[in-house]
């Protein structure tokens, strides 16, 4: 359908219309304008546009050994007897062509339980993606090669948390996953040395905010401890020190000092350490 333009004409100043993708003079037929891109929308018109206009699949992505783009076979309760049997086993056969070498199983076996992990950490979906990419580069580089695959997907999600200044301890990552504090720092260690993540020392500031929140403690107590573990960072009295630790102990200090009802054994729970690493560190801050 065209549609008239207030534009004249450049040669003889006649009227133009838009015709799909091309702009026309209305008086001596010269194409003054043409653009190949349909600018419409690009699904066509079904029964359920109003509430499902989309034509396309799920989008890519790199937690998927194919990338999201094979295809599956859904399941269905209204079929009955030897059509869902058949179904089912259409089912189990497609699912074994997708895996077609030890690499992609292994591969699948990683990524799902990297995605077992983030959920159960509750971390957002952009870490996840990241982790299975650095666990397919462990992969082209062949560090799996007799090492636990279980910690290789642990040490992602761990390393993406620290790369991503996400505060998840490592007794955190140990508690949802398969593998075993061992076998995590084995792989983390593989993947820091040959791969050189772009790791440093983790600043105690980063788990402030969680653990406040989790001991339900007034904003400008997170506050004030806020700024002790930015000084502790500065002087490097946190260096050598867990950063968890000292995020406790900064709690408990301005606690302490503003009269705070707050104990040593709830940081010390809270941070996953001992009450001990809490007293002393409280001593060196104080």
């Amino acid at each position: 359908m065209s549609t008239s333009t207030r534009q004249v004409c450049p040669e003889c100043e006649g009227s133009l219309q838009h015709s799909g993708t091309e702009t026309v003079c209305s008086e001596c037929g010269l194409v003054v304008d043409e653009d190949a891109i349909d600018r419409g929308p690009e699904w066509r018109s079904f029964a359920d546009d109003d509430t499902n206009p989309e034509r396309c699949g799920a989008p890519l992505t790199r937690s998927r050994h194919d990338r999201g783009l094979s295809t599956e076979i859904g399941r269905s309760t209204r079929l009955k007897g030897r059509k869902r049997r058949q179904i089912t086993r259409l089912r189990r056969q497609h699912k074994r062509s997708q895996i077609s070498s030890k690499r992609d199983r292994n591969q699948v076996y990683g990524f799902t339980e990297i995605r077992r992990m983030v959920g159960r950490l509750e971390l957002p979906e952009s870490l996840q993606e990241r982790a299975c990419v650095l666990f397919e580069s462990a992969q082209d580089e062949n560090l799996l090669q007799g090492r636990s695959i279980e910690g290789f997907a642990a040490a992602a999600v761990y390393a993406v948390c620290r790369t991503a200044s996400v505060s998840r301890t490592l007794g955190e990552i140990v508690a949802v996953a398969t593998a075993d504090e061992e076998e995590l720092k084995v792989a983390y260690d593989a993947l820091n040395r040959d791969l050189g993540l772009p790791t440093g020392p983790i600043d105690p500031s980063e788990y402030l905010a969680r653990f406040a929140s989790e001991l339900d403690v007034p904003t400008w107590l997170e506050r004030r401890a806020r700024e002790l573990a930015a000084e502790t960072h500065e002087t490097g009295l946190a260096t050598g020190r867990n950063p968890g630790g000292v995020a406790a102990a900064c709690l408990y200090t301005v606690a302490r000092g503003e009269q705070y009802d707050l104990t040593q054994n709830e940081v010390a729970e809270i941070a996953d350490v001992s009450p001990v690493t809490v007293r002393n560190t409280y001593h060196d801050l104080r």
